[in-house]
């Protein structure tokens, strides 16, 4: 509890300062005040603060704020600018409506600006399945690449993107199926492992194995959709076998698995839900990935 007991302000024998004669417990209080330059400055700022707190929106209310004086609104400011922008990009957008996607892609400044609004539309929608660096993933294939399921050119990966794979609501869909050769007892286990050995052996993977029983079974069974050798065919979303790319994992047990029981992804075609017009840039930057066709 502090007492008054000095009132002649004695010195502090330590410090040399007047104390102001208040003690708190035995320790005596110094007088020593603020600088006058710093208390303007407080003072200065206090006013400067409800001066803001007047002019600009500052005070929350139930709904809403107080508007302030000068009608100031940051958001505003956003709201302006995005439109402004938006303005902006009017002429290229009604261009790319208006234009094949070969015809943007042959347009430099078109093209640049067609692969920066398809770059964010891909983040967007894309990179859940197919990564934030289009590398792909186990089902889902890479695009940075030139192997193309469906074909690579331009007008090939517009297609895709606008009408997806094995998508029930679009009548346009890419679709294909493999057949379950197990599954449906069209090759039995032995044949299964053999022809599987063989498809390993064209990729070049580890328990390939070159046979003339594999080679026939191929011809009879594989080679009308993915091609004499595997090559592949793009206009039936058949993948070529003839190298180590793979979209379920590279290695005879996968090559089994998959020629017994095939997996069969599905890609939703995304025209209805982002439109014409960015389908076409997605398209721009997803050709530039991998050079395309």
């Amino acid at each position: 509890m502090a007492e008054k007991e000095n009132p002649q302000n004695e010195i502090d024998e330590i410090s040399g300062v007047e104390t102001t004669g208040h003690e708190w417990d035995g320790i005596r209080e110094l007088n020593n005040p603020l600088p006058r330059w710093w208390l303007w400055t407080f003072y200065a700022c206090i006013i400067w603060a409800i001066g803001y707190m007047i002019a600009y929106p500052a005070i929350p209310l139930i709904k809403g704020n107080t508007p302030g004086l000068l009608g100031y609104s940051s958001r505003a400011d956003v709201a302006r600018e995005i439109e402004a922008a938006k303005e902006g990009q009017v002429t290229f957008l009604d261009m790319i409506s208006q234009s094949e996607v070969s015809d943007i892609i042959a347009n430099d400044e078109l093209a640049r600006f067609a692969r920066a609004g398809g770059q964010a539309a891909f983040k967007v929608n894309c990179s859940q399945c197919h990564g934030s660096g289009a590398q792909g993933s186990v089902g889902f294939p890479n695009l940075n690449d030139d192997e193309w399921i469906w074909g690579g050119s331009a007008q090939d990966i517009y297609l895709t993107i606008a009408h997806g794979v094995r998508y029930e609501e679009d009548f346009d869909t890419r679709f294909n199926e493999m057949p379950a050769f197990g599954a449906f007892g069209i090759l039995s286990r032995e044949e299964i492992q053999t022809v599987a050995s063989y498809t390993a052996f064209l990729g070049g993977l580890e328990g390939g194995q070159d046979s003339e029983e594999g080679a026939l079974i191929f011809e009879n069974n594989c080679a009308a959709c993915h091609g004499p050798g595997g090559l592949g065919e793009p206009a039936l979303g058949a993948p070529p076998l003839n190298n180590a790319i793979s979209l379920y994992a590279g290695n005879l047990e996968s090559i089994v698995a998959q020629v017994n029981t095939p997996q069969h992804g599905v890609m939703p075609g995304w025209t209805e839900k982002l439109g014409d017009t960015v389908v076409k840039q997605l398209a721009v930057y997803v050709h530039s990935l991998g050079g395309g066709e």
